[in-house]
């Protein structure tokens, strides 16, 4: 089963378009504040972060300190 040399000669002539327009691609336009993690995602992970070292520095110092 062989491919016909017109059938050939297409997927040749797109490959070779792809090739010349390699390097041409306009910058990306970054948009205003795109974080990765919403602010009400990261406002739980630093309360849960801050919360539970409060709790941890409460419960230490209540049960006599670290000695």
């Amino acid at each position: 089963m062989t491919t016909s040399r017109r059938v050939a000669d297409r997927k040749i002539a797109r490959f070779d378009k792809n090739i010349t327009k390699r390097g041409s691609v306009p910058e990306t336009v970054k948009k205003g504040n795109d974080y990765p993690v919403g602010p009400i995602v990261l406002g739980f992970f630093v309360f849960v972060v801050v919360g539970s070292s409060l709790f941890q520095i409460i419960r230490t110092a209540s049960s006599g300190g670290i000695f």
